[in-house]
């Protein structure tokens, strides 16, 4: 049974590998939103931000990091992994620089999106997962086998 999760990425780099991700059917995720949808929520500030992560976020098991090249320096990100946190649910990263973006291109590794992160008080202590492998093919297979263990983990982690 597919595990409830809020996923957490950069979206104009990444949007295609993500969906490569969702595409996976391992996981049961909030519904994207297209570049303009987010781009009308962005308009209205900050809390129209906060008030769809919090709808989005609610019911889901995980949080899942889809680490980009330029992910862990993203401010929504961050927000999003501390409100994960400190809602008690699993928090995992998950590397995806090697998958290909649209034009076929993969990008350079991101750093951890977890570290420095603080709720509280105290660190947030997230895995990042990466792949043992640079082809496209084989990082998408990778994930594709690992996924539902590495959510599991988080979440069992959590309690």
């Amino acid at each position: 049974m597919a595990k409830k999760c809020f996923l957490s990425f950069h979206y104009k780099p990444d949007n295609w590998r993500v969906s490569q991700v969702r595409n996976m059917g391992a996981i049961e995720e909030q519904p994207l939103l297209a570049a303009n949808e987010w781009e009308e929520i962005e308009k209205k500030g900050d809390k129209a931000i906060e008030d769809w992560i919090e709808k989005h976020m609610k019911d889901k098991q995980c949080l899942v990091v889809l680490v980009g090249e330029k992910t862990a320096g993203r401010p929504w990100v961050k927000y999003e992994i501390k409100k994960a946190w400190k809602d008690g649910k699993g928090v995992v990263g998950i590397r995806i620089h090697g998958l290909k973006d649209a034009a076929g291109n993969q990008a350079k590794i991101g750093g951890d999106p977890f570290a420095g992160l603080t709720v509280d008080g105290g660190p947030i202590v997230g895995v990042v997962h990466d792949t043992p492998y640079s082809t496209s093919k084989y990082v998408y297979d990778h994930i594709k086998d690992n996924i539902d263990d590495w959510v599991d983990a988080a979440i069992k982690a959590r309690k």
